[in-house]
Formats: C-alpha cells, structure tokens, sequence
C-alpha cells in the first residue's frame, strides 16, 4: 500500500512533488523508514559517522514531480545590509 504526501523541494529547482512515506506502524523501523546505526573508529573508539540503513517498507526513490514553482524575481529577493552603523555597538 501507498501513503503519499505532499513536499516541497527546494534543489535543483523549487517545486512541489507528491512522495512515498514509511509505514507507520511497521514493526522494523517505528515509522522512521529505516534504522540508523552509530559506528566508532576502531583504533580510538571514537565515534565516526553514521550509516542509514533503509526499511522495506518505505522507497525514498518513489517520487513525482506535481508542480514545478517559479523563481522569485530578484527584486522580491532579501538583500543583506551590510551598512548598518550600529553593528559594532552593544546591545546595552
């Protein structure tokens, strides 16, 4: 069975896709669509990353563009003010 929602993606262009969730009640991975497990460097102990390790009940490949949103136009864009004569002051 198919749970399907609606995200916004940002990269490499904005647009709303609709996209496969895990199960909720899946007894492997609680929801979370699959299992991460800590490892250490061997010499030191020391931890040293992170693998992710996907659950079958979930396919983060499955995902349909919907919508592809346009580009703001540059003057809607924030601009940095870097001129601001009080930037060196305290706050009190």
């Amino acid at each position: 069975m198919i749970r399907l929602r609606i995200q916004h993606k940002t990269w490499p262009r904005r647009a709303l896709i609709l996209t496969h969730t895990p199960r909720p009640d899946c007894r492997n991975c609680d929801g979370d669509g699959g299992t991460a497990h800590d490892y250490g460097d061997y010499e030191t102990g020391e931890y040293a990353g992170t693998d992710w390790e996907p659950c079958p009940c979930w396919d983060e490949t499955r995902r349909w563009t919907l919508l592809p949103l346009p580009r703001r136009p540059r003057w809607l864009r924030r601009r940095h003010s870097y001129s601001d004569p009080w930037i060196n002051e305290p706050p009190f």
